[in-house]
């Protein structure tokens, strides 16, 4: 088996403290060998069976992509409408999504008619597919901050919406609407932390729960 020496893995720690949510991109555009690259250690990522469900559709046409950005502001507007007073307030100020700045626009799609796996391990936890997807969007994030790139997550949207504007089959699932260019800046700390909504919960590392 493969060693890591300290170095290594004080660099991979500093890699998973500096993967963040980006929201504000530079207008730069991606060079498409560097995108391949994360794409390719993506595929890398553990899956239910070796089903591999996961596909990425960039999304470059100006028409789908003002229809992801109207569904985002509409739910966006919904949501603030949840909350109350001075918690609407801050949830207002936040910018939670780089879609009309980012160079490329990446969604992550389940495929749950997969043949690929022989269906191993998902009989009994179907939902395996998905968090095999999730896997994926994860490395592809880390693999990206490794090579300078940022990643934004974008989950106010509609997923049924959102399918119909891209033009998928009816079987996949979105899990992921990924924003990716170069960051306008770089902070330690998360956004959401630095602007007052969320501290980190477990800040000095994970709880263990024994039973």
């Amino acid at each position: 088996m493969t060693s890591f020496d300290a170095a290594f893995q004080h660099t991979l720690a500093e890699l998973f403290a500096w993967r963040r949510d980006v929201r504000r991109f530079r207008t730069d555009p991606v060079d498409e060998a560097l995108l391949r690259r994360c794409l390719d250690l993506a595929a890398f990522s553990p899956s239910v069976g070796n089903s591999q469900p996961w596909r990425f559709v960039r999304v470059s046409d100006p028409e789908r992509r003002a229809g992801v950005v109207a569904s985002f502001e509409r739910c966006n507007a919904d949501a603030a409408a949840t909350y109350e007073a001075e918690r609407r307030d801050a949830y207002v100020r936040l910018k939670l999504a780089g879609l009309r700045e980012a160079p490329v626009h990446l969604a992550v799609f389940c495929d749950e008619s997969t043949e690929a796996g022989h269906g191993l391990g998902r009989a009994t936890m179907p939902e395996m597919l998905r968090y095999s997807v999730v896997t994926a969007v994860q490395t592809f994030w880390l693999a990206a901050r490794a090579h300078g790139l940022g990643v934004g997550w974008v989950s106010i949207l509609e997923p049924e919406a959102v399918c119909g504007i891209i033009g998928v089959s009816c079987d996949w699932h979105l899990v992921a609407y990924l924003c990716v260019g170069f960051p306008v800046e770089e902070h330690a700390d998360p956004e959401l932390v630095r602007h007052g909504w969320q501290e980190r919960l477990g800040a000095g590392g994970m709880p263990l729960i024994e039973r």
